[in-house]
């Protein structure tokens, strides 16, 4: 064990320490399909739920479980779901993304956009890290500065890809110029991108900066009380926090890593962990009638994809590509996998990232593009003519939930019925968070599946990661129309005139498939009986929700 930051622990029922067993049985090759219900396939009643009754009052503790332990807390490699969820709650950003996914002030009380070329944000007054030091202009200065470090190699410098100099120019104010016009930045600074951390605490923790040994030193509503690696992380109540109006309900919080999906629905059902996001479909009809809590659905930014990792062997072939989509019977995928909540896609993006979009815009990007029904005989026809019958892809998964098992299971049959073979190698949770952060994880894959949520309330985030050389674009697509379309359009600060250049981006993606859409389904979340206060949204990446979080 790794504990360097004192505390107790919280759990009720000894389930920290069956974290450890649980991961020993994902590297032994557990499968989600032994979780309650995975077989059945009634459909689940769902509606999207906006917010739940607020507290009655504080509490003391309550506990998640999260399907993952976090790859990093530095803010600079925390591009995944274990990790922002944790994050979200002690590190905040210059902008803060809402439940709605509005941007609003956050450490930054004001900004400005004095040319096309700078943004100027004004750091607030009267702020304290969790060490009791202030904030200052230079903490955002050294924090926003390493994601334009190459020794760093920030997940996320895709948002400071036309950073020219970020400067001090004030006692609280941050200058950043830009080397050309750039409206995605701004909006960028609600997510981990516009994490600001302690200077002084940067210098001193080094490279353990973010892990379990150095830990963060933030300004969230908690601060990090320890991370037992393998095992839990836990944080307390800041007294010092700025925001009264997100001041903690409860005293302190931890989050469980349970990669066994199994292990997990359990412990939500006897109550031993209060809740959880990202609930296995599989498991909603047991917790719901298990009396401990309920399942929610809530707003989502998140599109189901198969990712096509390497354009270099059988599926740089375009035709191959639409072949396998054709192939697959994505309204059966979504029965099995999510019960039918949600809608098949046959874009990268959802509608609730078009709010200021246009209605020409709107059109263009959800109605004027290629729809890829299950159609065997052309997908027949398209291999044939690509010369690819035979031709062998390896697909990876991981025992994460049902919706890995059946998703993996339904793209080798949809290979199988068009003379493809798929082979399927199953890694652990962590090992396959890699893939998104790690090119030699990536080596020799073809493909793999992912939930691929936005960070910004605009469609251009998705797109841009497929641009030419991005950190994202994991299978090096490439296409001179795409990439300039993007460079035009991220010069557009208006975003109704914005939204008509990224409905050409999201029909070029429609049309030459650099992933394979499947379906876009509601963020879900498991409350157990204790607890209450939490809006239901993907912005759980970002926003502090644990915070609203008190006693039901």
């Amino acid at each position: 064990m790794n504990r360097t930051l004192l505390s107790r622990p919280l759990l009720r029922g000894g389930v920290a320490s069956l974290a450890g067993l649980i991961a020993i049985a994902a590297l032994a090759g557990c499968s989600p399909t032994g979780a309650p219900d995975a077989a059945s396939d009634e459909s689940i009643d769902w509606k999207l739920t906006e917010t739940t009754p607020a507290p009655t009052g504080d509490i003391d503790s309550f506990s998640f479980a999260t399907y993952a332990e976090p790859y990093s807390l530095d803010y600079a490699y925390a591009f995944d779901y274990a990790d922002n969820s944790v994050l979200a709650n002690v590190c905040e950003s210059l902008l803060r993304l809402n439940p709605d996914y509005s941007l609003s002030p956050g450490l930054a009380e004001s900004f400005e956009h004095p040319t096309p070329d700078t943004w100027v944000y004004t750091i607030r007054d009267g702020v304290t890290f969790h060490d009791g030091t202030p904030l200052t202009a230079a903490d955002a200065v050294a924090s926003m500065s390493r994601h334009l470090d190459p020794a760093v190699g920030s997940f996320w410098y895709s948002v400071y890809q036309n950073v020219k100099s970020i400067e001090q120019t004030g006692a609280r104010e941050v200058t950043v110029t830009m080397t050309g016009p750039d409206s995605q930045f701004n909006l960028g600074m609600g997510g981990a991108a516009g994490v600001i951390e302690s200077a002084a605490t940067l210098t001193a923790k080094g490279a353990d900066y973010g892990n379990s040994t150095g830990g963060v030193n933030c300004t969230g509503p908690f601060q990090l009380t320890w991370w037992d690696s393998g095992e839990s992380i836990a944080m307390s109540r800041y007294d010092g926090y700025w925001d009264e109006d997100l001041r903690a309900h409860s005293g302190e919080v931890e989050f469980v890593f349970m990669t066994d999906p199994t292990a997990r629905i359990n412990a939500l059902k006897s109550g031993s962990v209060d809740g959880s996001w990202m609930v296995p479909m599989e498991a909603v009809p047991t917790l719901r009638s298990a009396g401990e809590g309920d399942v929610l659905f809530g707003m989502n930014t998140a599109v189901g994809n198969v990712v096509v990792s390497d354009l270099e062997g059988p599926l740089g072939d375009l035709r191959v590509r639409k072949a396998l989509l054709l192939a697959m019977d994505r309204d059966g995928i979504l029965q099995a996998a999510y019960r039918g909540v949600g809608e098949t896609t046959d874009v990268m993006t959802t509608e609730s990232v078009w709010k200021d979009a246009s209605d020409a815009a709107r059109t263009a990007a959800f109605e004027d593009i290629t729809s890829y029904g299950q159609n065997l005989e052309e997908a027949k026809r398209l291999i044939a003519e690509a010369g690819a019958e035979g031709a062998e892809l390896t697909y990876v998964t991981a025992p994460i939930s049902n919706d890995f098992s059946v998703i993996s299971q339904a793209t080798v049959a949809a290979a199988q019925s068009i003379g493809l073979k798929v082979n399927v190698e199953t890694v652990t949770p962590n090992a396959y968070t890699a893939l998104f952060s790690d090119p030699s994880a990536r080596e020799g894959v073809d493909l793999f599946y992912t939930s691929w949520y936005l960070s910004s309330p605009d469609a251009l985030e998705m797109y841009s990661v497929l641009r030419t050389g991005d950190f994202s674009n994991y299978g090096g697509w490439s296409n001179p129309e795409f990439d300039a379309i993007l460079q035009e359009a991220v010069t557009i600060d208006d975003p109704a005139a914005r939204s008509e250049l990224t409905a050409k981006a999201q029909q070029i993606a429609n049309a030459e498939l650099p992933w394979l859409p499947l379906y876009q389904a509601p963020v879900s979340l498991y409350l157990g009986e204790r607890i209450t206060g939490v809006q239901p949204s993907i912005a759980f990446m970002y926003y502090p929700w644990a915070a609203t979080i008190g006693a039901r």
